[in-house]
């Protein structure tokens, strides 16, 4: 549509319109759109708001299919329990039954040793009574240092167990309780985004999908039109260009309304709408417009979107 109004506006410049026609800046009011998009690809279960309905902040517009997304959202939880238990169990240490069941330890590998050491004196002697072959005597003999190294092993542990839990291995169980706690806080936005709610007051303009469609990832779930007035979007002759700056007060007339409304300049395109000014005599250049957006005051709010507008130019 836009273009539409651009191609007309042309053909008054080429057909030779009046001075005070070329004081006018030529479009249409329109109203800030907003498309709420999609971060899934899901069901449309719920669409609560009928299209054209006046809507405000935080209203919900429609509700996507969130099964999955809470079973997603329980699993990191769980994560972030278990994360929670275990580094609790490093911060308190071991239990005394740990330590009393390592002693325990200690002591069965000593009366191992002992045993060990017993059998291999008797068959060191044995031998020399030659009452045992030399390869028995090997075989106790690695039997005992096979228990003294089971003996330290045990030592070791219960020691382990006194020192209590290394710095290090309390701060790694603390990084994966954050991991896990920054998972379960992403699950929970990627939830939340599964309600599409009005971002800002407005008019709920379109829906583009149906009830029990599955929409795509990225596209518009719900489409407002935003703000209480509508502002007037028009093009800006070239002669004009300079005089006229963002805030600049301006008087805006639409058809139907016999007084104009005051608006205000909230953004002019620094480049023109087509074909490049280099390219053009000085002639040609007075053709070229720029596109502008001027806002009208709250009186206009009942204004439509849609409705021809003309912008008075200094």
């Amino acid at each position: 549509m836009h273009q539409v109004i651009l191609i007309g506006v042309i053909i008054l410049l080429l057909g030779g319109c009046s001075d005070a026609d070329r004081s006018l800046a030529l479009g249409t009011l329109e109203r800030d759109r907003v498309a709420l998009t999609a971060t899934a690809a899901e069901v449309i279960i719920e669409l609560p708001v009928r299209e054209g309905t006046q809507v405000t902040e935080g209203r919900v517009l429609a509700r996507l299919d969130d099964r999955q997304q809470r079973a997603e959202l329980d699993r990191a939880r769980a994560q972030v329990a278990q994360s929670e238990a275990y580094l609790q169990q490093l911060r308190n240490g071991p239990r005394a039954q740990d330590i009393a069941a390592a002693r325990a330890r200690v002591a069965g590998r000593e009366a191992d040793l002992r045993e060990a050491q017993i059998t291999y004196d008797r068959n060191r002697e044995l031998l020399a009574r030659k009452a045992v072959s030399q390869a028995e005597v090997d075989r106790t003999l690695a039997l005992r240092d096979a228990a003294s190294a089971w003996l330290e092993e045990a030592k070791e542990q219960l020691a382990e167990l006194h020192a209590g839990t290394r710095p290090e291995e309390i701060a790694r169980a603390e990084a994966e309780l954050q991991a896990a706690q920054a998972d379960y806080a992403y699950q929970q936005v990627l939830l939340s985004k599964l309600t599409i709610v009005a971002t800002r007051d407005g008019v709920l303009d379109s829906l583009p999908w149906n009830l029990g469609e599955r929409v795509m990832v990225g596209s518009p779930v719900a489409i407002l039109l935003a703000g209480t007035a509508p502002h007037a979007r028009v093009y800006v002759p070239e002669p004009y260009r300079v005089k006229i700056n963002e805030g600049d007060a301006l008087k805006v007339h639409v058809d139907g309304i016999d007084t104009p409304y005051v608006g205000r300049v909230r953004w002019i395109n620094s480049d023109p709408a087509f074909t490049p000014y280099y390219a053009l005599n000085a002639s040609d250049r007075a053709r070229l417009m720029y596109l502008a957006r001027v806002d009208l005051p709250d009186s206009a709010a009942a204004l439509p979107s849609g409705v021809p507008a003309q912008v008075e130019l200094p």
